[in-house]
């Protein structure tokens, strides 16, 4: 059986160091911990969704290398369909990660075998496309392969659902292809090229992708919540007030949890729902992947903060 969605994307192994402080450019400081945690945005978006009970299969690349076998068994684990996965002559993709004790994090990417997961690669997987109800993407793997994943899916009919991240620029014929865009704050104004401040500024720079051919924008605000715009709507959610500990697969959770809830009942204000519930967990524990809740987890917190 093929799943509903199919994430297309990064597989990292992140590389993770606690500290108390982050260091100043040419400053030597001693960490508190150290850790190989399972990561790359586009893995951690199939395992939350997997985590969450969705039907979920990824494609990506990997190395022929032990950090592979690792990625793979988590997605396997998580209820992620991986056999598409291919594999690269180079090594797989790396992250270092450096976490201070309020959970604020720098985040190195070095790419590896997951940019040269190519266009090619993805018509080869056609089927895979043509078979599911919804697309996911970020920009850890090469623009061109995006935007041929993104064009394959719009023909099939198929819901497409991007994350800008890492942020570039984008476009106007890529963007026509993307049913709903989820960026972060800094990323909206990179991919705007407008400044925000406010409300205002934040509703004109989703409401100027609109106008590119977006159908959809969904911008997360951190601990404060998340805002959603479309052609005719403008709407606030608050988040949910928790102590954050490690913030690495905040957006990667919200947009699990959000693909998981939608694929299902395609209604925007469910998914937030229970993506803002995904990410508040989340963030409460240290780590990628080993931080993202399983569905009981969710449906616990939301009757305990009902």
């Amino acid at each position: 059986m093929n799943p509903n969605i199919v994430v297309i994307g990064s597989l990292n192994m992140d590389i993770v160091i606690n500290v108390e402080e982050m260091p100043h450019e040419g400053q030597t400081i001693l960490g508190t911990g150290f850790s190989e945690i399972a990561g790359g945005k586009g893995a951690n978006q199939a395992v939350a969704i997997g985590k969450l009970q969705a039907s979920v299969g990824m494609i990506g690349k990997v190395g022929a290398d032990s950090y592979a076998s690792a990625l793979l068994d988590s997605l396997k684990e998580s209820n992620v369909d991986a056999r598409h996965i291919l594999t690269s002559p180079n090594r797989t993709g790396v992250a270092l990660v450096t976490v201070n004790q309020s959970g604020k994090n720098h985040i190195v990417v070095v790419p590896g075998a997951n940019f040269d997961l190519t266009p090619d690669d993805i018509r080869n997987q056609r089927h895979v496309i043509e078979q599911c109800e919804m697309v996911v993407l970020q920009l850890e793997v090469p623009m061109e392969t995006v935007n041929c994943a993104l064009q394959l899916a719009k023909e099939a009919g198929k819901t497409t659902i991007l994350n800008p991240a890492p942020a570039k620029i984008m476009e106007e014929e890529m963007l026509k292809n993307v049913d709903i865009l989820i960026p972060n704050e800094h990323e909206l104004s990179e991919i705007s090229g407008m400044e925000i401040a406010d409300e205002r500024s934040l509703q004109e720079a989703a409401r100027s992708l609109l106008a590119k051919g977006v159908k959809a924008v969904l911008v997360t605000l951190g601990d404060k919540g998340c805002c959603y715009v479309d052609k005719d709507r403008f709407q606030l959610y608050p988040a949910h007030q928790v102590k954050a500990k490690d913030t690495t697969a905040a957006g990667d959770s919200f947009i699990g949890g959000f693909t998981a809830s939608y694929v299902k009942n395609r209604d925007i204000d469910m998914a937030v729902k229970q993506a803002q519930i995904v990410a508040a967990i989340t963030v409460t524990r240290p780590g990628a992947q080993s931080s993202l809740p399983t569905l009981e987890e969710v449906q616990r917190f939301a009757v305990d903060n009902a």
